[in-house]
């Protein structure tokens, strides 16, 4: 049957397909929209499965806050090209799968994946754009977080992105950014020593203890007195590791606790969450 240019936009602006594919499958659906979506979808799990073994260490990440500041979620769609990544079309989907996460209260990625965006739901958008695009692309990541308060910051480019939660609401928003900016660059393991996972905190005593022991002016040193010295080693490692101990990359004189309490000493960040793309 004939297809009609119009039919073909419309086909397309629901899809986002390009415009031949959208024309062979009018053709061989007969003018079905449904079964025409169908098989640009299928197609699209045909390029992905072909590509399924390739790398997707570019993307878009971005994180977003609700209107009344209490909930904010993080996501990530990767994909192999930094040229995709950077494409309008693609920070817009990443964009709306934020959105509609967070209109949802999704809880994880899977429940993410069965949302809908533009009248499809995300994984089959997701299909879609692989027809289109011919690249793999995948939604890799979703972080959610509550609290009082949730400040976003998004790094310039998309690369990289965080959440921070507070107690209480912030009278100067400007602070909540400056937070916000501080796990950005600093990149802590946890918001105080005290939430270092007991892990993390047996590996690093470990590898102090290592280091103690091989360092040549230690040679002598009794047990009790190498401990001591590993024990200053894991201060240290709090000092740089941990958000509130860590010195506050605006004020290299304050430590970030210190620049808290500055702004309002009843102002505590009760969790964050952190995610770049950057090698």
């Amino acid at each position: 049957m004939a297809i009609s240019a119009q039919e073909v936009a419309k086909l397309r602006k629901m899809t986002g397909a390009g415009m031949m594919d959208c024309k062979k499958a009018l053709e061989e659906s007969n003018g079905d929209y449904e079964e025409a979506i169908a098989i640009i979808r299928k197609k699209g799990q045909l390029v992905a499965s072909k590509r399924a073994d390739r790398e997707t260490t570019e993307g878009c990440v971005i994180a977003k806050v609700s209107a009344d500041g209490s909930k904010g979620v993080l996501v990530v769609l990767s994909c192999e090209t930094d040229f995709v990544a950077k494409g309008a079309d693609f920070v817009k989907f990443t964009q709306a799968i934020a959105e509609v996460a967070l209109q949802n209260n999704a809880s994880d990625l899977n429940t993410v994946k069965t949302l809908k965006v533009e009248g499809l739901n995300i994984a089959e958008g997701i299909d879609g754009k692989v027809a289109v695009i011919g690249e793999k692309i995948t939604l890799s990541y979703f972080g959610k977080l509550e609290a009082q308060e949730v400040t976003a910051y998004i790094h310039p480019g998309n690369k990289l992105a965080c959440l921070v939660g507070f107690n209480k609401n912030i009278a100067d928003k400007q602070t909540g950014k400056d937070i916000a900016m501080q796990v950005a660059a600093m990149n802590p393991v946890a918001v105080d020593k005290d939430s270092v996972p007991e892990e993390v905190v047996k590996n690093e005593l470990d590898i102090a203890l290592e280091q103690t022991r091989n360092d040549p002016k230690n040679t002598g040193k009794s047990a009790e007195l190498l401990e001591k010295i590993a024990k200053g080693r894991l201060e240290k490692f709090y000092r740089e590791q941990t958000l509130l101990n860590q010195e506050f990359i605006k004020d290299s004189k304050l430590t970030v606790r210190d620049y808290l309490k500055n702004a309002d000493k009843d102002l505590a960040v009760t969790n964050f969450l952190r995610f770049s793309l950057a090698q």
